[in-house]
């Protein structure tokens, strides 16, 4: 082992759709992340794993702080805070676009405990170069408002790719030595279903537009690979929340479930490089977002 190789956990932390996934994806280097420009998209904590010759470092996406309005907010929340509790480090995104305003401050006060404190002004691809100096006074100010001990703030743009290798150059300086914490040829910890749940979940949203996207939730039935061949069969089940929206993702004919399966299976298909038939299933969970034993077969568990 190199006698300066460091691992650890940094923990990326904002309010909904300050662009967190997008930048996991950037920082890693291939899509682990599903993302959408509907806020609170992310429902779990992802560990993206990046391996360098004098690093390993593990960052972990999570849902957006927000003021939650039901039980599923109120443990999406609960799970931010259990990770920032055992994170080396955490990275607070501001985006380049959107004043700084009390869910930023209330983010921030959650971070002051911490020792190794880092702010990436995200989405800087969006502004011109005089917004973002005057932003990035404002984010600077912010920081020294609240009490809030910063080692860097980094400017960037994660779906340009710009200043990406700089912060991943800093945020592993405050990594503590050691080995490598998992093999050096994943870059995902998530489960291979969990995954595929994820990418339908993305379709879904996208295929649904401002319609229901927060209401549905996927699960796998089954899923096996076909003896001798590169080809799996997948089940899974759309879970909304009442009729009228079960109405709503099937369409017109089952138009729109169609669509959704069509564009899930390349997903797939491309992550799992591999052939797949994928069944669709859309199922009535009423009111899951806001029972909790709903919330625990889905796997929202309360820890």
């Amino acid at each position: 082992m190199n006698q300066e190789h460091r691992a650890g956990f940094v923990a990326i932390v904002g309010r909904p759709n300050t662009g967190k996934s997008t930048l996991v994806n950037a920082l890693v280097g291939r899509k682990i992340v599903i993302t959408s420009h509907h806020p609170n998209t992310t429902r779990n904590p992802i560990r993206g794993i990046i391996t360098r010759p004098n690093f390993q470092m593990i960052v972990v996406d999570t849902p957006g702080l927000h003021k939650p309005k039901t039980l599923l907010g109120t443990r999406l929340n609960a799970m931010v805070s259990e990770n920032l509790e055992s994170v080396d480090a955490a990275l607070l995104c501001l985006p380049a676009d959107e004043a700084i305003g009390a869910g930023d401050e209330f983010i921030a006060r959650e971070l002051i405990s911490k020792r190794q404190v880092f702010i990436a002004v995200t989405k800087i691809d969006r502004v011109k170069p005089e917004e973002l100096m005057a932003h990035l006074a404002a984010v600077n100010s912010f920081a020294q408002k609240v009490g809030l001990k910063v080692v860097e703030i980094v400017p960037l743009s994660a779906k340009r790719e710009e200043q990406t290798e700089l912060l991943l150059d800093l945020l592993s300086k405050a990594l503590p030595l050691s080995p490598s914490l998992y093999p050096e040829d994943i870059t995902t910890d998530q489960a291979t279903e969990m995954t595929i749940t994820e990418l339908i979940r993305e379709v879904a949203i996208e295929k649904l537009y401002e319609e229901l996207p927060h209401s549905v939730t996927i699960t796998i039935d089954e899923m096996s690979k076909r003896e001798g061949k590169n080809f799996y069969d997948i089940h899974a089940t759309l879970h909304v929340e009442r009729d009228s929206q079960k109405s709503i993702i099937i369409g017109p004919q089952g138009s729109r479930l169609k669509d959704i399966g069509m564009g899930a299976r390349a997903a797939i298909e491309t992550f799992l490089d591999a052939k797949i038939y994928l069944g669709l299933h859309v199922k009535v969970s009423k009111e899951w977002q806001r029972d909790p034993k709903a919330l625990a077969k889905l796997g929202f568990i309360e820890r």
